[in-house]
């Protein structure tokens, strides 16, 4: 089906199922959306923040890669909608790599021209949430596999442990 998967790229897409307890789900995609609140807690993060060029809004954001590897940054645009679907409340996030002429690559940080994320959060029946994330992203440049076998073992589960404590202390900061 050469429509639906348009190409073999050798990149990965990663496709994450968890949940974070006591974190209802309207405060999770608050805390996603937050982009000042997540140079707070994110550790990955060197610049973050949102533009508007030509009346739309784009987020810059370079990214922290360990040494000796080059910085990535993206310039993207999201979009946050709460649904109700059948009766449950579900938010999703979706965000989308753009080109934009006033954010020009800067040199020595690789800029990340395909990157793709889809976010949906809804309530687990508790206090807590269900997470589903589509995730996909060339970062460009040779990676080696530690990096992405780190990611994919290590790094995702660090993040959704970082965003549960960030859930829970959003409140106070806020």
């Amino acid at each position: 089906l050469p429509f639906l998967f348009p190409q073999q790229s050798g990149l990965y897409e990663y496709k994450i199922f968890g949940g974070l307890a006591d974190c209802p789900p309207k405060l999770c995609a608050d805390v996603y959306m937050d982009l000042d609140f997540r140079k707070q807690w994110d550790q990955y993060v060197k610049e973050l923040y949102e533009e508007t060029y030509d009346g739309e809004k784009v987020i810059y954001w370079e990214v922290k890669y360990p040494f000796p590897l080059s910085n990535r940054d993206y310039v993207y645009s999201r979009e946050r909608r709460e649904l109700d679907v059948d009766g449950r409340k579900i938010w999703v996030v979706l965000a989308q790599s753009v080109s934009v002429p006033q954010c020009p690559e800067k040199p020595g940080i690789i800029r990340v021209k395909s990157y793709k994320q889809s976010l949906a959060i809804e309530s687990d029946g508790k206090t807590g949430s269900r997470v589903y994330m589509y995730y996909f992203d060339n970062p460009g440049g040779m990676i080696p596999s530690w990096l992405v076998n780190w990611a994919a073992k290590s790094g995702v589960p660090a993040f959704l442990k970082d965003m549960q404590k960030a859930c829970h202390s959003y409140s106070k900061s806020t």
